[in-house]
């Protein structure tokens, strides 16, 4: 397994979601403000289809390194689903979903990481 830090994850785990398309990537830098992980990424598609390919595109792209998701729920659905790598939990939403729940506004407080350097 190749050791990486969670910023480096969590930067790896975009990438890998934007290889499918995914829209508006958000990175939170979570650490100091919940003890649940240092890093949430929230993402969208357009289609279940869409978030499935996504879903699909992180973990073979973390599969790579020998990291594997812990967890993960909705996969099936295609709605609202969760990947957690422990330090990184990864939400991959349909874009009508997302505008429901908000989790943006939900840790307003949190920074937000630039992945694409």
């Amino acid at each position: 397994m190749i050791e990486i830090n969670t910023e480096e994850l969590a930067k790896k785990i975009a990438k890998a979601a934007d290889d499918k398309k995914a829209e508006d990537i958000t990175v939170l830098d979570m650490r100091g403000i919940s003890i649940l992980a240092d890093y949430f990424i929230i993402c969208s598609g357009t289609a279940d289809t869409q978030v499935r390919a996504i879903i699909n595109s992180i973990e073979h792209t973390l599969e790579e390194d020998d990291i594997r998701v812990k967890n993960k729920e909705g996969i099936d659905e295609g709605r609202w689903a969760v990947l957690d790598y422990a330090d990184v939990i990864v939400h991959v939403f349909h874009q009508n979903e997302r505008e429901h729940y908000q989790l943006e506004k939900l840790w307003g407080d949190a920074k937000k990481l630039d992945w694409q350097q």
